[in-house]
C-alpha cells in the first residue's frame, strides 16, 4: 500500500459512511409514507405490514453496518494521526492533515498555508515520501 493509499482510506471510508446515511434517509422516508387505496377488490392485510418490516429490518442493518464503519473510521484516523504525527516537518503535517483529516482540496490547502498551488504540489510530494505506511 502506498502512503497515498494509506492516507485516503479515512475520506473513501467516510464518503461510505455519507452514502448509507442517505440510504437511511430514503428508508426512513419509505416508512412513513402513508397511502390509501380504495378497492372493492379483497386484498392481502399483512402486505403492507410485511414491506414496513423489511424496510424497517433495511434501516437497521444499515445502521449496524455504519456503527462497524464508523469504529472503523476512528482506527484509521488514529493511525493516520501517528503516521503524520511522525514526519519531522511541521508544514509538512499541517498540509497532511489539512488533506487527509480535514479533507480539504490542495487549491484550498494552498490559500490557507499561503502558497502557490505548484509549491503546495511539490511540498505534497516530499511529505508523502515522509509518511511510513503500517
Amino acid at each position: 500500500m502506498t502512503a497515498l493509499d494509506f492516507l485516503s482510506q479515512a475520506y473513501r471510508l467516510d464518503l461510505r459512511i455519507d452514502s448509507k446515511l442517505e440510504q437511511i434517509n430514503t428508508l426512513n422516508e419509505l416508512a412513513t409514507k402513508c397511502t390509501a387505496t380504495i378497492s372493492d377488490m379483497p386484498r392481502n392485510p399483512n402486505q403492507s405490514i410485511s414491506s414496513m418490516a423489511d424496510t424497517v429490518a433495511k434501516i437497521v442493518d444499515l445502521q449496524i453496518e455504519i456503527d462497524r464503519d464508523i469504529h472503523q473510521l476512528i482506527d484509521i484516523k488514529r493511525r493516520i494521526v501517528a503516521s503524520i504525527k511522525a514526519v519531522d516537518n511541521k508544514e509538512f503535517q499541517t498540509l497532511l492533515e489539512l488533506r487527509f483529516l480535514c479533507g480539504c482540496t490542495w487549491e484550498e490547502i494552498a490559500i490557507k498555508m499561503g502558497f502557490s498551488i505548484q509549491h503546495t504540489y511539490r511540498m505534497r510530494d516530499r511529505a508523502l515520501k515522509k509518511i511510513v505506511v503500517n
